[in-house]
């Protein structure tokens, strides 16, 4: 019994050591850790930026009657082009029309006794007093008239500019009110592009007129275009941050290509070219795997080190998740090298071999001895 008992003891006693030796010997042939890295601060996917996008026409109306009324004429359909000028909708003017029939007839009589009165207070056989009287009344019916007669043409809503019809909003025999909308109008020859620039982007960049100069390169791309680019200028940005996502609205403008290829409402990827723009104590954005827990829990990146091929960790201070990426505050700088994928297996001194961008750093059979 005892014996058997041994041989239990014995044997995964054996096999734990031939292991050991086994392990032993394969640490002596392992060489350089293969990881993932990126360099801080260079062009590319370190200077440029994308970000979602919406389309708008740089010209749109949303028209309205300055009368209520019911709605006679809508010679419109949605998609029409218009020219200025052009007639867009008509309310019934009866109403508006009698009522400038009586002002017109006030003030014929008022015209008439101020004529009159002239001519009695130069003779003296009315007093001064009672020819301002008439005076005032025919002022007052003259500017009746006048605003009776820009209601009646207020019944008429014509095309404030050459553009198209977006969205017809009412329908004929409708009543509508004064200021209700009524038809939306747009010109998409010129086309606003908008989008949301987080404020890491907006400490970093030197100088926010060089976006407006056309320093710092801007364009928008389309999944119904692949392929095209469309280059963008500034217009503005907005110097107040969204009160929930903390970014700043930045609208820029795109010369229509071809007649109705992008349309307002549309979706687009706008790419902002940072390199060479940013500046040196800038918030740099680095994947949010560079950065990992050191003993304390305390943030750090592995940094490479180009002329020894090794590494060394470094205490950095990191600011919001944006996107993919994390914001790191300070610790690193332009030209570093940084890990991007291996850093759990890494000690500080060991050698690395750099992947390329393609490919992922995989875990190793001697993985183990790391991961204390």
């Amino acid at each position: 019994m005892r014996r058997k008992w041994a041989i239990a003891w014995v044997l995964p006693l054996a096999w734990a050591l031939s292991g050991c030796g086994e392990q032993q010997a394969a640490e002596t042939e392992v060489g350089p850790r293969p990881v993932k890295s990126t360099v801080i601060g260079e062009a590319g996917p370190g200077g440029s930026r994308s970000f979602p996008a919406r389309i708008d026409a740089a010209r749109r109306a949303e028209l309205a009657f300055r009368v209520p009324g019911t709605v006679q004429e809508l010679p419109i359909k949605e998609g029409d082009r218009l020219q200025e000028g052009a007639l867009v909708a008509r309310l019934d003017p009866t109403d508006f029309q009698i009522v400038v029939n009586d002002r017109q007839a006030t003030f014929d009589k008022a015209q008439k006794n101020f004529a009159r009165g002239k001519e009695l207070v130069d003779s003296g056989a009315i007093s001064r007093s009672d020819f301002d009287r008439l005076e005032a009344e025919f002022k007052n019916a003259r500017a009746a008239l006048e605003a009776a007669r820009q209601d009646l043409a207020y019944t008429e809503l014509t095309a404030p500019f050459d553009g198209m019809v977006a969205r017809r909003l009412v329908e004929r025999f409708e009543e509508v009110q004064a200021k209700q909308p009524v038809v939306l109008v747009q010109n998409i020859e010129q086309l606003e592009v908008k989008f949301d620039v987080p404020e890491s982007i907006i400490r970093s960049v030197r100088g926010g007129g060089r976006a407006a100069r056309g320093e710092i390169p801007v364009y928008a791309t389309f999944e119904g275009q692949p392929g095209r680019q469309f280059p963008l200028t500034y217009k503005e940005i907005s110097t107040k941050a969204d009160a929930n996502t903390q970014t700043f609205e930045a609208t820029f403008l795109m010369e229509q290509w071809e007649r109705g290829t992008v349309l307002p409402g549309m979706t687009a990827t706008v790419t902002v070219n940072l390199a060479g723009v940013v500046d040196d104590n800038a918030v740099f954005t680095v994947p949010v795997s560079a950065v990992v827990g050191d003993y304390k829990l305390d943030p750090q990146v592995w940094v490479v080190d180009a002329s020894s091929g090794t590494v060394s960790p470094r205490p950095v201070k990191v600011g919001r998740l944006v996107g993919d990426g994390i914001e790191v505050l300070e610790g690193i700088e332009p030209g570093m090298r940084v890990v991007t994928a291996g850093t759990p297996f890494l000690v500080e001194g060991m050698q690395v071999s750099l992947l390329p961008e393609q490919e992922q750093a995989e875990a190793r059979p001697d993985d183990l001895k790391y991961q204390r």
